[in-house]
């Protein structure tokens, strides 16, 4: 019994512990500025290892800001061990970004903390209102806003006049 409640105790440490790792972080972001409020992540399940300075989330990982979602069967979150920065993020499986009018769709994407940039693989899609960007891969630079796509594929839809 007490192994027991000393395995819980430990399982919420370390939850708390990736939850402020977590909260500075404005991963996946797609706005100039930092994400705004706290980060809420959901998943199935849980894994912290301290010796490599990850988290682990597995099955339908939720990550929601105020004015961001991101959606993935599983998140490795890397961190700075003495900071607590995060450094890396990679999702995979079904990533889906929803930001306002803007969705993003891959198999994989890569945040990197240092450069401000996400980068997109396996089949990336954006989508806003009518149009649509595909792709090889795509690269987007949060802090100028910018996107660059490989083989790029373009499909805009006029405004109604």
């Amino acid at each position: 019994m007490m192994l027991r409640q000393s395995l819980i105790n430990k399982i919420i440490y370390y939850c708390f512990l990736v939850l402020i790792f977590i909260l500075p972080v404005n991963a996946f972001s797609v706005v100039k500025d930092k994400i705004k409020g706290p980060i809420i992540i959901t998943s199935e399940s849980l894994i912290a290892e301290n010796s490599s300075n990850t988290a682990t989330f597995e099955g339908s990982v939720i990550a929601r800001t105020r004015d961001l979602t991101i959606y993935a069967d599983r998140m490795v979150v890397q961190y700075n061990k003495e900071s607590g920065d995060v450094k890396q993020i990679n999702a995979y499986g079904s990533v889906k970004l929803v930001k306002e009018d803007r969705i993003i769709t891959s198999k994989e994407a890569t945040y990197f903390a240092d450069e401000e940039k996400v980068i997109f693989t396996g089949e990336p899609r954006a989508v806003q209102k009518e149009n649509v960007v595909t792709g090889k891969k795509m690269t987007y630079f949060m802090n100028e806003d910018r996107f660059i796509v490989e083989n790029s594929k373009v499909f805009i839809t006029k405004g109604k006049e």
